[in-house]
C-alpha cells in the first residue's frame, strides 16, 4: 500500500506522543488558587485590627456590599479564567463575573456620595490613596504569577481574554484584602485610584498572558503535501 503524505504526517506526529495526566476540573483549580489567597488573607489578618475592620465594614451598607462585590468578582473571574483555559470553552463564560463587577462598582460609587453627605467621613488624602494603589499592584504581582503559572498548564484558545479575566480576579482579590488596612470612607479620588490600580493589573496580565501562553502555540496548522507550517 502506498504511503500518502498524510499517513507519514500522522505517523510522525504519533511517534513521540507521551501520556499526559488530565488536569483537575476548572472549578477545583480555581479553588486551589483561592485557597492560596485565603492563606494570604489569614497572614494579613494577623497584622490587622479585625475589630475595627469589622465595625467599619458593617457601619454602612455600601461598605459591606462593596466587599461582597469584590469578593464575588474574584471568585467568579478566576473560575472563568480556568474555564477559558480549556480549548473547547465558550467565550460566553466571560460575562459570568459581570453582575459582581456591577455590584462592586455601584456600592463603591454610592460610598462616594456618602462621603459628600456625611461631614465626619474620613476621606483618603492623595498620599493615602497612592498607598492603596501601591498595595493593590504589589499584592497582585505574586497572585498574578501564581495564576498565570497554573493557567499555563492548560491550552486557552483565547489567551488574551483568559489572561485579562485572570487579571480581574487578581485585582479584585487584592482590593478585597486591602480592606484589612483601609480605614477610609469611599471618595471620588479613592475610587479613581482603586479603578486605576485594577486597570493596571488587568492590562499587565493581558500583556503578560500573550507572552506566557506563547502566540506560536496557537497558530493554525496548514498541511500541504505533507508539510506542516504555522500560518
Amino acid at each position: 500500500m502506498t504511503s500518502t503524505p498524510y499517513d507519514r504526517l500522522i505517523r510522525g506526529l504519533a511517534a513521540d506522543l507521551k501520556p499526559v495526566r488530565r488536569l483537575p476540573s476548572p472549578v477545583l483549580r480555581a479553588f486551589a488558587w483561592l485557597a492560596m489567597v485565603a492563606a494570604l488573607a489569614a497572614g494579613l489578618a494577623s497584622f490587622a485590627d479585625l475589630t475595627a475592620v469589622w465595625e467599619r465594614i458593617i457601619a454602612a451598607p455600601d461598605m459591606w456590599l462593596a466587599v461582597i462585590g469584590s469578593t464575588l468578582t474574584a471568585v467568579l473571574a478566576v473560575i472563568v479564567a480556568f474555564e477559558l483555559s480549556l480549548p473547547d470553552a465558550s467565550r460566553g463564560w466571560a460575562v459570568l463575573p459581570l453582575p459582581a463587577v456591577v455590584l462592586w462598582i455601584a456600592a463603591s460609587g454610592f460610598g462616594c456620595l456618602r462621603g459628600w453627605i456625611v461631614p465626619q467621613s474620613h476621606v483618603a488624602a492623595l498620599g493615602e490613596a497612592r498607598d492603596c494603589l501601591i498595595f493593590i499592584v504589589a499584592l497582585s504581582v505574586p497572585l498574578s504569577a501564581l495564576l498565570l503559572l497554573m493557567l499555563r498548564r492548560a491550552f486557552p484558545l483565547y489567551p488574551g481574554m483568559t489572561a485579562a479575566i485572570g487579571g480581574l480576579a487578581v485585582a479584585a482579590a487584592a482590593a478585597t484584602l486591602l480592606n484589612f488596612f483601609h480605614p477610609y470612607d469611599a471618595a471620588a479620588t479613592d475610587l479613581a485610584v482603586h479603578a486605576g490600580a485594577v486597570a493596571i493589573v488587568v492590562v499587565a496580565n493581558r500583556a503578560l498572558g500573550g507572552r506566557v501562553f506563547g502566540p506560536l502555540a496557537y497558530a493554525p496548522i496548514n498541511v500541504t503535501e505533507g508539510e506542516v507550517a504555522p500560518n
